[in-house]
């Protein structure tokens, strides 16, 4: 059998007192691409940002390709998982992720916020982290706007270079997090076809996102987040066009209320 490319084993987050998830079991192959969906508080972009360590999971292993992420150690009688900053750092860029609200340096150009981690963490030379950069900026159909500031850039054009960064340090896996909820409807579509796009390319993806027809056309499969955990999962069809479970029915039944 085929070593997943990431694998969640017993992922468990917890503020404070308040339990977000618990048991998170989850193996994810190369190629697949996942959506995920649930309600606000479900626990989805948490869930992403542990996968890349943004925040630490309190139980449970991070596996990439084979290899659990942090190593094991006892103290006061109990074993715990101590993770090492240059280990997380090596990790992120394996990982990519694209954030909500862009997070572009508003002091650098276009091609300089996708130069930037090429510069700085995988210590490119600058000549051909440019060029990198704008062979990236291509391929979101941005490369007339390299030289262009954030301040200048439409919401989708700032998303659509955030990708571009993400793509730049060869990720074997691309989170996405609400990757359009920050956008006007009117650029949601040019953020969805790139990511639209890098499917096509047979890229490993996970994507957290409200948009429900696209996560049907996109994935090929759909987690449901709900009470803790991974409520209801399958193929785009079973999820969400034939859930089985009522808070997974109840979901899909609101998102369809305008549909006509």
């Amino acid at each position: 059998m085929d070593t997943p490319l990431l694998r969640l084993a017993g992922l468990d987050k917890r503020f404070g007192e308040r339990a977000v998830f618990s048991g998170v079991d989850l193996d994810v192959k190369r190629g697949d691409r996942i959506a995920i969906i649930g309600a606000s508080g479900s626990g989805k972009s948490t869930l992403l940002r542990c996968i890349n360590f943004l925040e630490h999971p309190d139980a449970g292993r991070v596996i990439l390709n084979g290899e659990p992420v942090g190593a094991e150690r006892q103290r006061a009688g109990a074993t715990g998982i101590r993770y090492d900053e240059g280990s997380l750092n090596r990790l992120r860029q394996r990982v990519g992720m694209v954030f909500q609200q862009f997070n572009l340096f508003p002091h650098m150009t276009a091609l300089g916020n996708v130069m930037e981690g090429l510069v700085t963490v995988k210590r490119m030379a600058r000549d051909d982290a440019a060029r990198l950069g704008l062979a990236e900026l291509a391929r979101v159909g941005l490369a007339d706007k390299a030289e262009a500031y954030p301040a200048h850039l439409s919401g989708g054009q700032k998303q659509r270079v955030a990708i571009a960064r993400a793509l730049a340090m060869e990720p074997e896996i691309l989170l996405f997090d609400e990757p359009t909820s920050a956008l006007d409807p009117a650029l949601v579509g040019e953020v969805l076809d790139a990511i639209q796009t890098l499917a096509a390319e047979g890229r490993t993806m996970i994507l957290v996102t409200h948009e429900i027809g696209f996560a049907y056309h996109m994935a090929t499969r759909v987690l449901f987040l709900a009470e803790g955990g991974i409520y209801e999962q399958g193929t785009p069809d079973e999820v969400l066009k034939a859930p089985r479970r009522p808070l997974t029915q109840a979901f899909i039944a609101g998102h369809r209320r305008f549909s006509f």
